[in-house]
């Protein structure tokens, strides 16, 4: 792997380092993080992975090649202008910041090497959901170079940035989504007498698994749910229920309107 380098040094480039160093892709030592102010963010977490902190924006450029752009949206036109005068064509830009084109980054540095990526926040435990979107410039061995990095946060798939607001609806803001479902569930079962604390922990189990046999077994979820709800059973009773409820309709226009936000912020 080429030399790394990241702008920010918040919760998400915190789970970015962590996941490479995990999958040994990089040694700790290796990683250099740049941000403004040392203290207290970049002190904070030069002593929690061991990486090399700089508070030299030329550091970046001149030390690595691929560059994790993990700042919040309203800093990037300022850092970008301030990285243009150092950037060469072998470094590649990955940007992981919602509601920033790739298009409004040419307008600010010229043609170059660009992937957009927009990981979720269960990277910060291994299991996130990244999509990865080179523009024209990048090669597929790059895009590929990508890919492998964000795999070490869970799965990666490459897209095409016309997609990036669908990935927002469905994975992107989803965590939260499936945090309300399965506070829900909590609540039912505390309803019903069940301790809290129990409550959470079957409740946030019984979603995990579920996820996790859509994913293993690559059976519809229609078909997992119809094996689940017996003839006059208590699944079918609780499904009908929610279709009753609007469940599947409020999930979809929460999606779209997800994605619909994603687009006015760009």
């Amino acid at each position: 792997m080429r030399k790394i380098a990241f702008l920010g040094a918040g919760n998400m480039a915190k789970a970015i380092i962590n996941g490479l160093i995990a999958a040994n892709l990089y040694e700790a030592a290796e990683i250099l993080v740049y941000n403004h102010r040392y203290e207290p963010t970049l002190a904070q977490l030069e002593k929690e992975t061991g990486i090399t902190g700089t508070t030299k924006l030329a550091d970046v450029t001149e030390k690595a090649e691929i560059l994790v752009l993990a700042v919040k949206p309203f800093v990037f036109p300022r850092l970008l202008a301030d990285l243009k005068d150092g950037l060469t064509k072998e470094h590649l830009l990955v940007s992981i910041a919602a509601g920033v084109t790739i298009a409004q980054m040419e307008e600010i540095i010229g043609a170059h090497k660009i992937v957009r990526v927009m990981p979720n926040t269960p990277a910060l435990v291994g299991e996130g959901m990244s999509s990865i979107s080179p523009n024209g410039q990048v090669t597929e061995a790059e895009a590929n170079e990508v890919k492998q990095l964000f795999e070490s946060l869970g799965k990666a798939e490459q897209v095409p940035e016309s997609m990036i607001d669908a990935v927002i609806g469905v994975s992107g803001s989803s965590p939260a989504y499936t945090y309300l479902f399965i506070e829900a569930l909590a609540d039912g079962a505390v309803a019903e007498g069940m301790p809290r604390p129990m409550a959470y922990e079957f409740a946030a189990q019984a979603v995990l698994g579920a996820a996790k046999m859509v994913l293993e077994t690559k059976e519809h979820p229609g078909v997992l749910k119809d094996r689940v709800s017996s003839p006059g059973g208590t699944t079918i009773q609780a499904v009908k229920t929610l279709e009753e409820n609007g469940f599947r309709a409020a999930v979809i226009k929460a999606v779209q309107a997800a994605a619909d936000k994603s687009r006015k912020m760009s």
